[in-house]
């Protein structure tokens, strides 16, 4: 069997949950007229190619026939340009710009936001619209690879794909080969040819479908083969699948069902195959933490106690549920100055309720959030203050809905505090 190549990223669950949360955020902001620029500029562009494009895009604003929008475009590429002189050259994966004049409630605000992606940029792109434009990034969340799954025996088969985290279930086949008889003489031979007739016509059948499924893919890593039994050696020995398809079978592993179930014993017994995968890293790490509770070893649980062994440098790993995330904001009033902080869960109830609720202070409706900072950048601060990890632990798997048992914030410990 062919060795599976190595799919260890540089990028972090952290860094792309933020990423994450930052795309869902930039994909709200909407402007009243084509005056929010997108800029993507390649870590091998030139900057001060940027910057003159820029300056000729500055001049052909002046032909916008509507005022409002003429002005705004032109105020988002002067921002733009001013923190374009602090890049000498684009950073490592380089820099993606977003700048406008964003709508709220019929209130305006302009914001700009510099991102620098988690893998290398190829696009080279300005573009002015309503909205942002985001694919670029949105691409970068997509795990880059696919493995083909097939259990498969004389009675069933399953086609599954596995796509990052993601089980997809392809095509569930059953097979209607005959069972075999006790009968004796040439009426036994007879109906045992037949029966071996109707299970090469399944297999072929089975190789067809997972082949044309496998091949569709254009990431396709590798191929696992499972099921209980010789048949899956058998269906590979015989060239059931397609050559293409056939170069790629990375293991043959025993699992006790063909179907749903065995699919995901699959992938559990493929980890050694598996173990850059963030599937199997996560599923590592709860557990680890699931050993260490039961035997009221080095875990830890619940945002005050995680906070408590972050301080005194205790932790090794923190895990957070990408569900568990609030805010902590501060809020100001633009008419006198007025500030307080506050926790919340939700961003946009707290801009709605501002729009409408009055300063305690001066009495006016003049409240905005100031700053804001998730519960998850808080953690990964505190982390990396003492060198401990963080891991945001997706919530579609079965560990995260572990996790969220725990209060949705859990820890590994170096040590156990007297």
């Amino acid at each position: 069997m062919q060795s599976t190549e190595s799919l260890k990223s540089k990028k972090s669950s952290l860094e792309l949950h933020r990423l994450k949360k930052q795309i869902e955020e930039l994909e709200k902001k909407k402007g009243r007229g084509t005056e929010l620029i997108s800029l993507y500029i390649p870590p091998d562009k030139n900057i001060v190619d940027v910057i003159n494009y820029l300056r000729q895009e500055y001049s052909q604003a002046a032909n916008i026939k509507s005022a409002r929008t003429r002005k705004n475009v032109q105020t988002a590429i002067e921002s733009i340009l001013q923190r374009l002189k602090y890049f000498n050259k684009p950073p490592e994966n380089g820099l993606v710009v977003f700048a406008g004049t964003i709508t709220y409630n019929n209130k305006e605000k302009f914001e700009i936001y510099l991102i620098e992606p988690p893998e290398k940029l190829n696009t080279s792109l300005y573009r002015c619209d309503s909205t942002f434009y985001l694919e670029p990034l949105k691409e970068m969340l997509e795990y880059k690879g696919t493995y083909g799954l097939l259990t498969v025996d004389r009675n069933e088969a399953t086609i599954a794909l596995l796509k990052g985290k993601r089980i997809e279930i392809v095509k569930h086949m059953e097979s209607n080969v005959p069972r075999k008889h006790g009968r004796g003489g040439q009426s036994q031979r007879r109906f045992e040819k037949l029966i071996e007739q109707a299970a090469h016509e399944y297999f072929k059948r089975v190789g067809q479908k997972a082949s044309e499924a496998f091949l569709s893919v254009p990431d396709l890593k590798g191929v696992i083969i499972g099921g209980p039994g010789p048949t899956k050696e058998f269906f590979v020995q015989e060239g059931y699948l397609k050559q293409e398809v056939q170069k790629k079978i990375l293991d043959i592993i025993d699992t006790s069902y063909t179907d749903e179930f065995g699919i995901k014993e699959l992938v559990e017994k493929a980890s050694k195959v598996f173990e850059d995968l963030e599937i199997t890293k996560e599923k590592n790490l709860v557990q680890k933490f699931l050993k260490e509770v039961v035997k009221d070893g080095l875990a830890a649980y619940g945002e005050r106690e995680v906070r408590e062994m972050l301080e005194i440098g205790a932790v090794d790993t923190v895990l957070i549920s990408e569900d568990v995330e609030s805010f902590r904001v501060k809020i100001r009033c633009e008419n006198c100055g007025y500030e307080e902080e506050k926790t919340v869960k939700n961003i946009e109830i707290l801009e709605r309720d501002l729009n409408n609720k009055p300063c305690p202070k001066c009495k006016e409706k003049s409240l905005e959030i100031a700053e804001k900072k998730s519960t998850i950048d808080e953690f990964a601060e505190l982390a990396e203050s003492t060198g401990a990890k963080v891991e945001v632990i997706s919530s579609d798997t079965e560990e995260g809905q572990q996790l969220k048992a725990f209060g949705g914030i859990a820890a590994i410990l170096r040590f156990k505090p007297k």
